[in-house]
């Protein structure tokens, strides 16, 4: 999936890859997907929650051996 930046949260832990990915957000116009490469396993329930309360779209998510990767778009 294509994505207009991507962020490299790889190897921190709660809540460092939630707060990562609210500051690369804040830097995309209203549409762009932001994709996300984390490690911590709590990332995928806490990016799902995040994305939906703060009006954003999870499009999609993959699991890569230990690396998770989230699609993101902007709302």
């Amino acid at each position: 999936m294509k994505s207009d930046k991507v962020l490299d949260a790889k190897g921190l832990a709660c809540p460092m890859p939630i707060v990562r990915t609210k500051k690369a957000m804040n830097e995309l116009e209203s549409g762009q997907i932001l994709e996300v490469h984390a490690t911590d396993k709590g990332a995928k329930n806490d990016l799902t929650a995040w994305s939906k309360s703060g009006g954003h779209d999870l499009l999609e998510q993959t699991d890569e051996g230990d690396i998770l990767k989230f699609w993101i778009q902007k709302g």
